[in-house]
């Protein structure tokens, strides 16, 4: 029993965020609101369970570039009909059930961000250290160039090249300036989904709340994807255009690039001063 519960210790997130996704942030039914991260925990770099949720992050956004990224290939092939394949419907089930399923899969280890808008969304909400945000980012960014490049071994690098390779760009008859206001709008639905469905306070009083978590961040990436594929392919998530374009390596993605970045952080930036202030009113409650 003593080995086990060494395991156990050994294995527990000592330095975890202070409102993961996904899992419940009280014990009881008193709520009780969380303090927030600080900048820096040094005793955070010292943990395993920093670097396996940073490892979690890394396979998650592995797996979620190779299965969308392929799905675009195929609706994409050339000589096909779109009628014969999963067509936009079907990129944006796959966008969406992929988060359900990696966010469920993950959101007790690094929380299931799997995405650099919503890592820094929760950071600006102090959910996170910087130390941990900057590395959950720095690892999502490694597993979509590693989940774009099997792709691309998959297909062949001529075939990858004439199908686009996934990458995002501003669609004809759109102007940048469309594609901007469509990822910051697009990310802005993601991340306030995201703080509603794992609202501490929610989780306090209803405990299906952790337990369906997934199911609203899914389906908000599914209706974006819905909305904003004819515009810019839907970004709405840096690390996965960056391992798109990065694998890609043509000039029109290198061009609108820096949209897919921009456009998602300051959508999740809105969306953390939205529901912390005005939904929460907690710099409010903080002076009372």
């Amino acid at each position: 029993m003593e080995g086990k519960e060494e395991d156990v210790k050994l294995g527990a997130n000592k330095f975890s965020e202070r409102q993961p996704i996904g899992t419940s942030a009280q014990t009881d039914k008193d709520y009780k609101e969380a303090p927030p991260a600080p900048l820096f925990e040094p005793g955070e770099l010292k943990s395993w369970s920093f670097y396996r949720a940073g490892i979690a992050e890394f396979i998650a956004t592995f797996l979620f570039l190779y299965i969308t990224v392929l799905t675009v290939m195929g609706v994409t092939k050339p000589g096909t009909s779109k009628c014969s394949t999963v067509g936009i419907q079907g990129i944006a089930w796959a966008f969406g059930g992929m988060i359900f399923a990696l966010v469920y899969c993950t959101a007790g280890i690094s929380g299931g961000h799997i995405n650099p808008a919503v890592t820094f969304g929760l950071f600006l909400a102090r959910k996170l250290s910087l130390t941990r945000a900057v590395f959950y980012i720095i690892m999502q960014c490694l597993g979509a160039i590693c989940g774009a490049g099997v792709v691309k071994g998959f297909q062949g690098s001529h075939s990858f090249d004439v199908q686009g390779g996934g990458a995002n760009v501003v669609n004809h008859g759109y102007t940048k300036g469309d594609g901007l206001g469509a990822e910051i709008i697009g990310t802005f639905v993601l991340v306030y989904t995201v703080f509603s469905a794992t609202d501490a306070k929610r989780n306090a009083r209803d405990s299906h709340v952790p337990i369906l978590a997934p199911l609203p961040i899914g389906f908000a990436v599914f209706l974006v994807h819905l909305a904003t594929i004819p515009i810019t392919g839907t970004g709405i998530n840096p690390a996965r255009s960056l391992g798109a374009a990065i694998v890609f390596n043509k000039g029109h993605a290198w061009d609108d690039l820096w949209i897919f970045w921009v456009g998602p952080f300051i959508g999740a930036a809105l969306a953390a001063v939205y529901h912390q202030i005005v939904i929460r009113a907690i710099p409010f409650k903080s002076r009372a």
